[in-house]
């Protein structure tokens, strides 16, 4: 029988990290007809969580409070909807639900069947949760927006964090030429992800540096993205998923540009879940922490400087296979 609440965080106005409310008996969220309800098993931490947090995006998203937060999650399929026939009960999925409904920050969470994959047999349920939002984002940056081509020549800035950190892995996945910007202490880790060059922003102007780039997907905004114009060849393109760029600077210089908000995909979860089989794209996990440590979890995050995703455990259980963190960070599952 389907439980009728539930644990989860929510907020009941906008704000820091202190109106984050570890909850008791939670209504479980009701089904639609092409709706899965998941039994959360992690969920990733993004600076779009605590964004709206904030209430920094009201202008854009239209939610009502109280709210759950989170919108990356793995799980397990507990109960499907009367016009979903591609998934079935005991199914392990993971997905980037609608940010327009409640979130992952909780025990149970309701996403439409379409906005879901099967989660790749590679991961367990802590690292396929660092994937959807960063990986979607990623894709819809290269593959859509900029249409990545082998042969081409992109730089990524922030490659450690959590979405340059899959940029950088899906770039060459691609063929692409991967020139990519952080901080010297992240050297190890950018180079292990496939960087072919590395630039640390600390001690040189990457626009002295890169020259002649195809693409550039800007992770920063501000000064880096207006930087970053000079470095494109005629034709190229600036993708940006922090503001969007400006058409006329783009014309000025001869080059396109274009602004990313992420849009849930099953679809491309789908193509990204192969990726990840083949051993051609990881996750990175800066840290796991329990769903109680939820505040902890925002702060590290509007830190900065992350080296790839924080990642919230919700379910007490978890897969039998255990994992560690490999050389840079980087995940390694027991027995791969």
């Amino acid at each position: 029988m389907t439980p009728t609440t539930m644990k989860a965080v929510r907020i009941h106005t906008y704000g820091g990290p202190e109106i984050l409310h570890y909850e008791e008996n939670v209504p479980v969220p009701s089904l639609k007809s092409d709706d899965l309800l998941i039994q959360v098993r992690a969920a990733a931490v993004n600076p779009v969580d605590w964004k709206i947090r904030e209430g920094g995006l009201q202008n854009i998203l239209h939610h009502t409070l109280p709210l759950t937060l989170g919108w990356d999650v793995s799980g397990e399929v507990i109960a499907i909807g009367s016009e979903v026939h591609e998934f079935a009960i005991g199914d392990t999925v993971y997905a980037r639900p609608d940010i327009e409904r409640d979130g992952a920050y909780a025990e149970y969470i309701a996403v439409k069947a379409s906005e879901a994959a099967r989660k790749p047999a590679a991961l367990d349920f802590i690292h396929a949760a660092a994937v959807p939002l960063t990986a979607l984002t990623a894709w819809q940056s290269l593959v859509d927006a900029a249409q990545l081509q082998a042969g081409q020549t992109v730089l990524i800035h922030a490659a450690s964090g959590g979405v340059g950190s899959l940029a950088v892995q899906l770039a060459k996945a691609l063929g692409a030429h991967v020139i990519a910007t952080a901080s010297f202490v992240n050297t190890g880790l950018v180079t292990q992800l496939g960087a072919d060059q590395f630039i640390d922003y600390t001690q040189a102007r990457f626009e002295e540096v890169a020259k002649n780039v195809d693409v550039v997907l800007d992770t920063v905004g501000g000064d880096t993205q207006a930087r970053s114009w000079p470095v494109l060849k005629p034709g190229g393109i600036l993708v940006s998923i922090v503001n969007p760029p400006s058409e006329a600077t783009a014309i000025q210089h001869g080059v396109r540009s274009a602004f990313v908000f992420i849009q849930p995909s099953g679809e491309q979860l789908t193509a990204i879940a192969r990726l990840i089989d083949e051993g051609r794209i990881k996750p990175v996990i800066h840290t796991v922490l329990p769903l109680s440590a939820v505040r902890q979890a925002h702060a590290i995050s509007q830190g900065g400087h992350t080296r790839g995703k924080i990642v919230l455990q919700v379910a007490d259980s978890l897969p039998t296979r255990s994992f560690t963190h490999g050389p840079h960070g980087l995940p390694r599952t027991d027995g791969s």
